[in-house]
């Protein structure tokens, strides 16, 4: 099942997407057609928080009204907002050996091009890549983001003010159902509600100097608009192996960077089982992956330019398309 988030007539809806990505099913007025609204279709939230027997009376409320046209919407019409515009939590994990290794000398090659270090910039071109760090085999490894500054798909990020160097990354993500704590890796599936995709932008001017004072990222990641989530949430059943997933993103219709969602260090449900060690999980959280490798400009060497579209995609999950502007052009 696809569920999104729209907006339509001055109020937030959740609805199910069907017809290859095409309609949205407006499910707050097929229960209303049913004779009893459920609460659990008010929003995406309420519909984690009432988990399956909502899922179950969402596919019900398809199958017994589907051929009810007043009730479908075209995708391409509508407004796409991120299907969890308000996650109660956000994390984002560090989970691809690749793009671990090779971020951190991205941002040595970039204070190398700031200070105009040719040779430094060689040196650090021509030299082999370190190994993976161990203490990333040890656990996984993760931050907390603004939960309060989520966008969706088809929406202008803001290059904020303050930074000359935008990125992309290109990522994907689960979001949690059934509150629990201490809960272990064999039971964790159990607590995921379905997968999107995230596009981590990231002010990497920013983020390289906070990186230096060994806490962070802050303002490297967190300025309005700039974690984008969508264009909906894809329940498990639909998805199969997570973990193996082609990856893509595009920049202008130029593909920048492929990759899959194999080999991460640490599963979602074992980062679940890390995170819950004596802390409560909440429903209606996100936890993504961490970009993939050479899933980001800071790995390649190429960056965003103002007006840039960007697309990142994700198999079985769909597409998420945005664009950046600078703010002071």
């Amino acid at each position: 099942m696809k569920l999104a988030t729209y907006r339509s007539g001055g109020q937030n809806k959740i609805a199910l997407v069907h017809a290859g990505g095409r309609l949205l099913f407006d499910l707050a007025a097929a229960s209303q057609r049913a004779g009893k609204q459920n609460p659990a279709f008010n929003s995406m939230l309420d519909l984690v928080d009432h988990g399956d027997a909502a899922l179950d009376e969402a596919s019900n409320l398809f199958d017994r009204y589907r051929k009810d046209q007043d009730l479908w919407s075209a995708v391409a019409e509508s407004e796409i907002l991120a299907p969890l515009p308000e996650p109660r939590q956000m994390r984002d994990g560090m989970s691809f050996p690749v793009h671990i290794v090779q971020g951190p000398i991205g941002h040595l090659k970039l204070k190398a091009r700031k200070a105009g270090d040719a040779a430094e910039l060689a040196r650090l071109q021509a030299a082999p890549l370190p190994e993976l760090p161990e203490v990333y085999r040890k656990q996984p490894i993760y931050y907390v983001t603004n939960r309060f500054s989520v966008k969706g798909p088809n929406t202008t990020v803001k290059w904020p003010r303050y930074s000359q160097v935008m990125d992309y990354e290109l990522e994907f993500g689960i979001v949690t159902k059934n509150r629990g704590a201490n809960i272990s890796a064999a039971k964790a599936r159990n607590h995921i509600f379905g997968y999107t995709i995230f596009n981590d932008f990231s002010a990497r001017d920013a983020q390289r100097i906070e990186m230096e004072g060994r806490l962070g990222p802050a303002k490297g990641k967190s300025f309005d608009g700039g974690n984008v989530l969508g264009p909906w949430i894809v329940t498990p059943d639909e998805i199969g192996d997570p973990y193996k997933l082609k990856m893509e993103a595009r920049v202008n219709d130029e593909v920048r960077s492929q990759g899959t969602s194999e080999g991460m260090l640490f599963s979602f449900e074992e980062i679940i089982a890390y995170i819950t060690r004596d802390e409560t999980l909440m429903p209606g959280e996100f936890i993504g992956s961490g970009t993939v490798g050479n899933g980001c400009g800071l790995e390649l060497g190429w960056y965003l330019e103002h007006g840039d579209s960007i697309e990142l995609e994700v198999e079985k999950i769909g597409v998420l398309k945005n664009r950046v502007e600078r703010q002071d052009v």
